[in-house]
């Protein structure tokens, strides 16, 4: 197959149906429209496309609403496709953002398009040389890659534009290779070719001419003339013209026999003149032109970097010969390396580029930029022209440049650009030389230019740096400490190196004492420098190019201690518009002063934050900064009451929380759910930094600390997915430890109720009623109503837990009449779930099955989703125990579907352990471990022991049922141990049931 012409690695394929290979097998790059998004990012040859673009492309003016988000899912798609080992949050080497677009950065060779242009280059060089055979067998080759119509499969205005392109330049090509042939003397070889050519074209009437030399040649005149009578009546029957004058005259030329029409041998190639023939006249010689050698000296401990350095190698060395100038952009953070990078490949490119190298600091980031003028004049200089007729115009300049740099190979490397305006003019024009460009900007606007952004080192390349410059022996025998401070570094090539030397100038020093001093986040930047180079230098050149607007966003992003930031955020902290905000976020990745880390998410390097924060510390006030966090804390607080609201539909809880600003909206659960999950690590950053700066005195200290608490209360739908539980223990903690230390009781109450919810997860259950009292006794001396029905529902499902029903149902009814007063049905549909339990604990199975049913009533009809999958796990439960087991598994399966679709872990772990049972007792047994076995493995992937012994207890159950006793006895002593370590009542229950197994084993050895 042509998309498998070469084996191993990826492997691409357009000239016909879009496909992809890995290692020799076809991968599945799904929907058409998926095949057509893959299409465009391959036929865009390693160039950024933006998402308008992509839209526009697949689906023109039928965009649907949602276009973005169905690209965006694409994009996901296809990048698990091609990467499937990439590790999760790892940026993706292939499909890459770039700004706010996507490109495709393809291996060497990987594309079929790729290889037929490169044969047809190679086969047109052979042609001038007058190899002809040589050029025709090039040019066969490079046709057999089309494997039927380009782009088949694929959809939307760009495939169909690009189909009819790429159609065309094959037919163009079959024209060159019948010449070609003809001229070979093939003419009785393509008769039966070009029919079938004319057949499918019959109005091109090149391919009509060629088949009329053809005939003539092999004698056939008639057969010739007739072609030419049935060309003019089908351009006049189709499009009313008659022939060209082209084909006018070859018909003429037929009938007169004209002899220049009879085959002339081709010339023989230089190598193949014969000998004794007079040899041409010698043309005078060329003007001898000076052979430049401008480039750096390169460093002579280069280390790492060897993919991008082959990629770049590749890029010169395979397009040196190709008809256009190859030209590589660098692009890439102060520090990052890009001219050492740079400087390296071209000394390994020397033998590419016989005719020599320039070379041109552009001073891009600095006060005084090169201007191209400038840069010109020293090229032409270098190339031999004497000063005193250098033309003084950039035009003028530009045209000798490229006048002297014609049909010679000559590498030119522009260093530390600033844009391509300055970059354009200083281009060579003709094929044989290329260019590299550093710079941090992206450069994504220059002309053909393939874009590198080079990311930082990866660990082990950013530990050789710093070994090879400190001394091998050193670090060796200090690798663990070597790594804390290549880390501390952030993998910068300049840091590394930096503290590398200083660590070698200090002999005394040891590789760990430098772990402390890089650990001090305020003290780091001042670590990094030595000499002349420091971090923070480079780093300044880059802020001082900014504009005001784009330096309060970079020193403002820098505030919020998150992993990320999102544009929505962003806005807040900025005081923006979304609009304005992405322009400007992504004007700042352009400079490479942030980093696109998926569309619409961005992040500083380690060390660019720190530079940012200095930068914020000394330039804003500081009621500038509080002002600025309490906006992001308003934006997520308004963001997570949306989503509490459609997931708990008629909760008091939304209505209470003390919003200030806005936020997203969502239109489904799930999309809300996501929504948390995703922005989870964000949200606690904030969390926790409020907690930590709230340390002004009350009374303003609920300003400081009451939105985080809030948003604690507001995130209940994330606790319930299970993902951050830690997360979630460690933010109520510390929301508590400042709230007790301000004397917040509105902070103390919201931040304990969501402590007691972590703690009853864990099972925890003396401390998490603790705190539930406390909180209940808050709500009741302030007259908050925020959680005072949770918090009573919340102590009564506690109290059942260990086994007090009793008071657990005194409970129930205080928050059902506390639902009832302030109208709220969720609240009440809410209790009598819960309290079906506690009845059936009691022995009152109507009464359970009535509180159950009737809560799921409730539920149904005010349209709550996720109280109704609630209510129908409570009424399963009943209904399993009290017998009724096709019932139970028909709740318990509709809920389950509902918990899945919204990510919530926790209740899905709980559903599946529910179902297990029900299945046991229906004497279903390998239905029992399947949900068993799920429910243990969600209840792991989420840190849920409690859960985990559960699912312990019922899967030694089912295994038993089985006839596994060695398994399931297993699982019961790993559940027992569980419980235990927890303080759970259920241990005292599987130890009875342990006891119980050993006395059988021992009747059964008697």
């Amino acid at each position: 197959m042509a998309g498998q012409s070469v084996e191993g690695g990826l492997r691409f394929a357009v000239l016909g149906p879009v496909r992809a290979w890995r290692e020799g097998q076809e991968l599945d790059l799904g929907t058409p429209l998926q095949r057509s998004i893959l299409g465009m990012l391959l036929l865009r040859e390693g160039r950024a496309v933006t998402p308008a673009e992509m839209i526009d492309a697949v689906w023109g003016e039928d965009a649907p609403p949602r276009a973005l988000g169905a690209l965006r899912t694409y994009v996901s798609r296809l990048r698990t496709v091609l990467e499937p080992d990439r590790p999760a949050r790892s940026r993706p080497e292939l499909l890459t953002s770039i700004g706010r677009g996507y490109a495709l950065r393809l291996p060497d060779d990987a594309l079929d398009l790729t290889r037929f242009e490169r044969g047809l280059a190679e086969a047109e060089t052979a042609r001038k040389a007058g190899r002809l055979s040589a050029a025709a067998e090039g040019m066969r080759a490079a046709l057999t890659l089309f494997e039927g119509e380009p782009l088949a499969g694929a959809v939307g205005p760009y495939a169909e534009h690009q189909r009819d392109r790429l159609a065309e330049r094959r037919v163009s090509v079959i024209e060159t290779l019948m010449d070609l042939d003809l001229e070979l003397g093939g003419h009785a070889a393509v008769v039966s070719e070009l029919i079938a050519l004319t057949a499918e074209h019959p109005l091109r009437e090149r391919l009509r001419a060629q088949l009329m030399l053809a005939y003539y040649r092999c004698g056939r005149q008639g057969d010739a003339l007739n072609v030419f009578t049935e060309t003019r009546e089908a351009l006049i029957d189709e499009l009313g013209i008659e022939p060209g004058s082209e084909l006018t005259a070859l018909h003429q030329r037929i009938l007169a026999a004209d002899p220049a029409l009879t085959l002339v041998p081709p010339p023989a190639a230089p190598a193949e003149q014969a000998a004794g023939e007079p040899a041409a006249e010698e043309e005078p010689p060329a003007l001898e032109l000076p052979r430049p050698a401008q480039l750096p000296a390169a460093v002579s401990d280069f280390t790492g970097r060897k993919e991008v350095a082959v990629r770049v190698h590749t890029l010169l060395s395979a397009q040196s010969s190709a008809e256009g100038v190859p030209v590589v952009a660098l692009c890439g953070i102060g520090g990052v390396g890009k001219t050492t990078l740079a400087v390296h490949v071209a000394h390994a490119a020397d033998d590419l580029f016989p005719d020599g190298q320039l070379y041109a600091d552009l001073r891009g980031h600095s006060d005084e930029v090169t201007a191209p003028e400038s840069a010109l004049g020293g090229f032409l200089r270098a190339l031999g022209i004497p000063p005193d007729v250098i033309p003084d115009g950039l035009a003028e300049r530009s045209a000798l440049y490229r006048s002297l740099l014609s049909d010679r190979r000559i590498l030119v490397l522009l260093d530390n650009a600033r844009d391509a305006d300055q970059v354009s003019p200083l281009l060579p024009g003709s094929p044989g030389c290329a260019t590299i460009v550093t710079s941090r900007a992206k450069l994504a606007d220059l002309p053909a230019a393939r874009l590198i952004d080079l990311d930082v080192m990866e660990p082990d390349e950013a530990l050789s740096l710093f070994s090879s410059v400190a001394g091998p022996e050193r670090v060796a025998a200090e690798h663990g400490a070597a790594m804390d401070v290549v880390a501390a570094c952030g993998f910068l090539p300049l840091a590394v190196r930096i503290v590398a030397a200083r660590l070698a100038a200090r002999p005394s020093w040891t590789v760990a004492s430098l772990v402390p001093r890089l650990a001090d986040e305020q003290r780091r930047l001042d670590e990094l420098r030595v000499g002349n180079l420091a971090v923070e230098a480079t780093f300044a050149l880059g802020y001082g190019q900014l504009e005001p607007a784009q330096a309060r966003a970079f020193r403002l992003l820098s505030l919020p201690k998150g992993p990320d930031i999102s544009i929505g955020a962003a806005a807040a902290v900025l005081a923006m518009n979304m609009y304005e905000t992405e322009e400007l976020l992504e004007s700042l990745v352009d400079m490479s002063l942030l980093e696109a880390t998926a569309p619409g998410r961005y992040r500083f390097h380690d060390l660019l934050r720190l530079f940012a924060r200095r930068v914020l510390d000394k330039t804003e006030r500081p009621e500038d900064k509080t002002l600025a966090l309490r906006r992001l804390l308003g934006f997520y607080l308004a963001s997570s009451r949306s989503a509490h609201r459609l997931a708990y539909e008629g909760s008091m809880i939304p209505d209470n929380l003390a919003v200030v600003g806005s936020g997203l909206t969502f239109t489904t659960v799930d999309e809300a759910v996501a929504w948390l999950i995703s922005e989870g690590d964000s949200l606690f950053a904030a969390i926790n930094q409020a907690a930590t700066t709230s340390t002004a005195p009350a009374p303003t200290a609920g300003e400081q600390l009451l939105p985080a608490a809030d948003m604690l209360v507001a995130m209940e739908p994330l606790l319930e997915a299970g993902t951050h539980t830690r997360e979630f223990d460690q933010g109520t903690r510390a929301v508590l430890a400042a709230a007790l230390n301000l004397g917040d009781e509105a902070s103390e109450l919201r931040s304990r109720y969501v402590l007691g919810r972590v703690l009853f997860a864990g099972n925890q259950l003396s401390e998490s009623e603790t705190h539930f009292r406390r909180v209940y006794e808050l709500s009741d001396t302030r007259g908050e109503k925020i959680v005072t029905g949770e918090v009573l529902n919340a102590l009564a499902v506690v109290v059942g837990r260990q086994r007090r029903h009793t008071e657990a149902l005194t409970l129930f009814d205080a928050a059902s009449r506390y639902y009832r007063e302030n109208g709220v049905p969720a609240g009440e549909a809410l209790v009598l779930s819960y309290s079906a339990r506690d009845h059936l604990g009691l022995g009152h199975a109507e009464d359970a099955i009535a509180a159950a049913e009737k809560g799921l009533a409730i539920f149904t009809e005010i349209g709550s989703g996720a109280g109704t999958a609630r209510a129908r796990y409570h009424l399963g439960i009943v209904l399993s125990r009290v017998g009724r087991l096709t019932e139970a598994v028909h709740h318990h399966a509709e809920c389950l579907a509902f918990f899945r679709s919204s990510k919530q872990r926790v209740w899905e772990q709980r559903v599946c352990s529910r179902l297990a049972e029900t299945f046991i007792a229906a004497g279903r047994y390998p239905d029992a471990v399947r949900h068993a076995e799920q429910a243990l493995m969600v209840s792991r992937e989420i840190g849920h022991p409690y859960g985990e012994a559960l699912s312990l207890t019922v899967l030694g159950r089912a295994l038993r049922g089985l006839g596994s006793a060695a398994r399931s006895l297993d699982c019961l002593r790993q559940a027992y141990d569980v419980f235990t370590r927890l303080g759970a009542p259920e241990a005292g229950d599987l130890k009875l049931l342990l006891d119980g197994f050993a006395v059988e084993r021992s009747v059964v050895e008697s």
